[in-house]
């Protein structure tokens, strides 16, 4: 149950993980991964280490967030690399399941539903990603009873529907957000970035410029946010935009003043981004 070489406990099956987390010094602290870790993932466990106790990374590629056409195949999966940078990062246990383990044999296909924000934003684009999400997320948090899990504000709407489900199902996890990991230019980290050929990579840097522009024109309200962001992402018409959406921090409708987010989507070729910023609101002047 040690990862050849690199001195880290690996748990590939449910008995090998309860053996592990019994084990562990509390409180137990998850990071929940998709693997294909880049440094915005290895941030995630380092804010982990922050909170005490013990680490416990799961590394499963999740087939039912993905629908039909979507890029489940084509998601990178690079587990050698991922095992060691793990262990660099001083995790106790790496949860590594097949998907039998998380989706057993037998299972009726009980899921659970993530409401109304499960059909906006990435929900619209992406029918039933969210219920896939919230489904093996769940069972995480059942096969590991963690105390804490930690996920990225890269994911913004994930990380508000995660919060909402441990809260609303009792599940007693304290969900914790960590912020969002960019490049020199400001492009926020993604296994999917690999996939943008260098032009590709260029273009797509207009999402967090546009995001910076929109922040910016904050003092001058909401109608300024959302038109500053515009006027960059129409420099790149080789974009394709998903959605532009100014909302509250719940993703409810946006204020007109105070606290507030705004989201993007776009497809830079085959390969489709998400990314979004914190802002205040002022009034209009």
């Amino acid at each position: 149950m040690t990862g050849r070489g690199t001195g880290v406990a690996v748990a590939e099956t449910v008995a090998d993980l309860r053996k592990l987390v019994a084990d562990l010094p509390g409180p137990v602290v998850l990071v929940p991964t998709m693997g294909a870790l880049h440094e915005g993932h290895r941030t995630l466990v380092r804010h982990a280490r922050t909170l005490g106790g013990s680490v416990v990374v799961s590394v499963f590629v999740n087939p039912t967030q993905f629908g039909p056409g979507e890029d489940f195949d084509r998601y990178p999966r690079t587990w050698d690399a991922d095992l060691a940078a793990l262990a660099e990062e001083g995790a106790d246990v790496v949860f590594h399941p097949g998907v039998g383990d998380v989706y057993p044999d037998g299972a009726l296909g009980v899921t659970v539903h993530p409401g109304p924000l499960g059909d906006v934003l990435e929900g619209a684009v992406r029918p039933g990603h969210f219920a896939g999400v919230l489904t093996v997320v769940a069972t995480l948090f059942g096969l590991v009873r963690p105390d804490v899990a930690v996920f990225g504000e890269k994911d913004y709407q994930q990380l508000t529907l995660i919060r909402a489900m441990a809260r609303e199902l009792a599940l007693g996890v304290q969900v914790v957000g960590a912020p969002t990991v960019r490049e020199d230019d400001g492009m926020a980290l993604s296994s999917r970035n690999r996939f943008l050929t260098p032009d590709q990579r260029a273009t797509a840097a207009a999402l967090s410029a546009a995001l910076r522009a929109g922040a910016a024109a904050g003092r001058e309200g909401p109608d300024a946010v959302l038109a500053a962001a515009h006027a960059v992402l129409a420099e790149e018409p080789s974009l394709v935009l998903d959605y532009l959406e100014l909302t509250d921090p719940d993703l409810g409708p946006a204020p007109t003043v105070g606290p507030a987010r705004l989201l993007v989507a776009a497809r830079a070729g085959s390969t489709r981004l998400i990314d979004n910023t914190p802002l205040a609101l002022e009034a209009a002047r």
